[in-house]
């Protein structure tokens, strides 16, 4: 008998019921990611480990995508879903994922859990199962961001909110909205003026940014099923300045993409965006709003250093994660996809977020 379940498209509720109620939920865990990534060439698969009494102990959306010339690549978004405090599940957890990618003769499954760094716990066990930490540099070389911006939310209020920011980060909030800034929730109308923002964006700031079918995918599974806000912050006149998506599981909100005009950035728009959101998130429950990435290095010379200023200046705390961690099941193969084959290399780097499909739109 497997150690786990795979489940069809009618076990879509208990699967993410287990996801949003764990400890560490992850919208990268959800069941309406794996759509997304349906779409751009993976496959997902949705894996539920049992416990004797026929609770699940772990949950486990797993993504797979051909290499040609290799084989199958496996990856599980900030998975497996598991009490890592807990001993015995995170056995179950881990011998479940190993027999998942050994039944699909995957080459590889990369793992990056959603799990602070440090000594023991995680890290540990995923070393015991056979997974290798890869070296992803300090800044946004790994599929995930492996250092991240918390801002917790837990009895918390908006004084305290307003009172925990950095004070020029307070009064630029303050500024927006006495300048007449107003931040709402956007609807299927506003993802092209969205996309277009984006895209002045990116080559101001020079990234790149996927195709707008992808938008569209992130809307409908994730924003217009109730996991998240597509918001536009606009001047008193209507003219959009800012906007930013913001996805929701359980107790936890996200900060994935944001964009802002060049056009009248003295009324601080995207302070007015991020403001509106952290209160959406408290509003709707949340005890953590994550601003996903920023650099580890955090020498004020540093390119990347302004992203990490603008996201402290919220009182947000950095967090290192475990890092990514692969299980090699076929070493010949995976030597070729990381280092022999042209092709197979360049669907690595998509994968890893350095190919043509990456984007890292933060603000």
């Amino acid at each position: 008998m497997a150690p786990y379940e795979r489940l069809d498209p009618e076990r879509r509720a208990d699967f993410d019921a287990f996801v949003a109620a764990s400890r560490r939920p992850d919208f990268l865990q959800s069941w309406a990611w794996g759509q997304v990534k349906a779409g751009t060439g993976w496959r997902p698969h949705r894996l539920l480990v049992p416990a004797a009494g026929g609770q699940p102990l772990a949950a486990c959306s797993v993504l797979e995508r051909p290499v040609p010339g290799v084989g199958p690549l496996l990856y599980a978004p900030r998975g497996p879903i598991v009490d890592w405090a807990d001993a015995a599940a995170v056995q179950r957890a881990m011998e479940a994922v190993t027999a998942f990618a050994r039944d699909r003769e995957a080459v590889a499954l990369k793992l990056d859990p959603a799990v602070p760094a440090g000594p023991g716990g995680c890290a540990t066990a995923l070393a015991d199962h056979g997974f290798r930490l890869q070296e992803t540099g300090a800044s946004f070389e790994g599929v995930q961001p492996r250092f991240v911006m918390h801002l917790p939310l837990a009895a918390r209020d908006e004084v305290t909110l307003l009172a925990g920011m950095h004070p020029k980060t307070r009064y630029n909030v303050r500024l927006a909205e006495r300048k007449g800034v107003r931040v709402r929730a956007g609807g299927t109308g506003d993802l092209a003026a969205f996309y277009a923002l984006l895209r002045e964006t990116a080559a101001r700031d020079g990234f790149l940014v996927r195709g707008s079918g992808y938008f569209e995918a992130l809307y409908r599974e994730l924003v217009a099923a109730g996991m998240g806000w597509l918001l536009l912050a606009e001047a008193a006149d209507g003219d959009l300045l800012a906007a930013a998506l913001v996805f929701r599981m359980g107790a936890t909100a996200w900060y994935l993409y944001g964009a802002s005009s060049g056009r009248r950035r003295e009324l601080m728009p995207a302070y007015a965006v991020q403001w509106d959101a952290i209160r959406r998130a408290l509003g709707g429950g949340c005890t953590l709003y994550d601003f996903r990435g920023v650099s580890g290095d955090l020498r004020a010379d540093n390119p990347l250093y302004g992203l990490y200023r603008f996201k402290r200046g919220f009182g947000a705390e950095l967090v290192e994660y475990v890092g990514e961690w692969d299980l090699v099941l076929r070493p010949v193969r995976y030597a070729l996809m990381r280092h022999g084959l042209p092709l197979a290399r360049r669907v690595l780097a998509t994968v890893r977020g350095r190919g043509p499909a990456s984007a890292a739109a933060e603000d």
